[in-house]
């Protein structure tokens, strides 16, 4: 595995630490977690400063957003690097696009699930809970998040299928939940949606899962966000669903710093609420 240290001052320009402690170096990995003929696909592990050899730790993996067509594990990186400082293993994980691969939104999925079982494969080496997995992405990186929780399809026939590739929470934002004929890319998938649409597969055991959106989507209608905690919550799962005014597709991401900080502040108190970390003030 490769390793090297990650430069957390380079997120901060404003000079304030609004992270949880005062390093500002993180252990760090990539891993090749799947090889398709010659395609490598890789994913970068934050560590928690400090960890103890022995101990598990939950773990948090993000997928970036780009419509299943192009992106870069970039996206996350910030959030990452929060996760792994409040003691969270955190994965940024690549996956194929059209861009790059020539592929469809269902090799996302595929690679989606592919990731989480590797986690679970090698969650000894990783000093990973496998009881306190969740994934998060953005967009279309929030659709393969939601996929991997309510899927029972899509998986890589050539793994290990004793091993789950179901996350244990979701954080999403403005995600990709409806694939049919009113929702995002229909024109892509087609009759198939009922086998990778989020919205049609919602069952009991469900994981837990916060929805971040803004009113002014035009990809992700306020509505379906409504309807999908409606049929989280029938089947007795708990979907938070926070909603931020006049906020359009993306707003969440670092370079908008004050949604980024509310979100992740939210982020932070769902995954408390699990017990995945522990409660602190964050300085922000």
């Amino acid at each position: 595995m490769f390793f090297n240290v990650c430069n957390l001052c380079a997120y901060n320009p404003t000079g304030k630490n609004i992270y949880d402690d005062t390093l500002t170096i993180l252990p760090q990995d990539r891993i090749i977690y799947k090889t398709i003929d010659s395609t490598k696909l890789a994913m970068e592990v934050f560590y928690p400063p400090n960890m103890v050899t022995g101990q598990k730790y939950p773990a948090i993996i993000f997928f970036f957003g780009g419509g299943w067509n192009e992106g870069s594990v970039q996206q996350f990186e910030p959030h990452a690097i929060h996760f792994a400082k409040r003691g969270m293993i955190t994965v940024r994980a690549d996956y194929r696009v059209k861009s790059r691969h020539g592929t469809t939104p269902f090799e996302a999925v595929e690679d989606a699930k592919s990731t989480i079982r590797f986690l679970r494969e090698n969650s000894e080496l990783l000093q990973i809970d496998t009881s306190r997995i969740a994934a998060s992405g953005g967009s279309a990186g929030g659709h393969l998040a939601a996929a991997a929780g309510t899927l029972k399809g899509l998986d890589n026939p050539a793994e290990n299928m004793s091993i789950s590739s179901r996350p244990n929470a979701l954080v999403l934002f403005n995600p990709v939940f409806d694939n049919g004929p009113n929702g995002y890319g229909y024109d892509r998938i087609g009759e198939r949606y009922l086998e990778i649409s989020p919205i049609h597969n919602i069952r009991e055991g469900t994981p837990p899962t916060i929805v971040f959106l803004g009113t002014e989507d035009r990809l992700i209608p306020v509505e379906t966000a409504k309807t999908y905690k409606q049929k989280m919550e029938a089947a007795g799962s708990r979907c938070d669903l926070f909603l931020y005014e006049g906020q359009k597709h993306g707003f969440f991401n670092y370079s908008h710093i004050e949604n980024y900080q509310q979100t992740l502040k939210e982020a932070d108190k769902f995954l408390v609420s699990l017990n995945y970390i522990i409660q602190k003030e964050l300085y922000y």
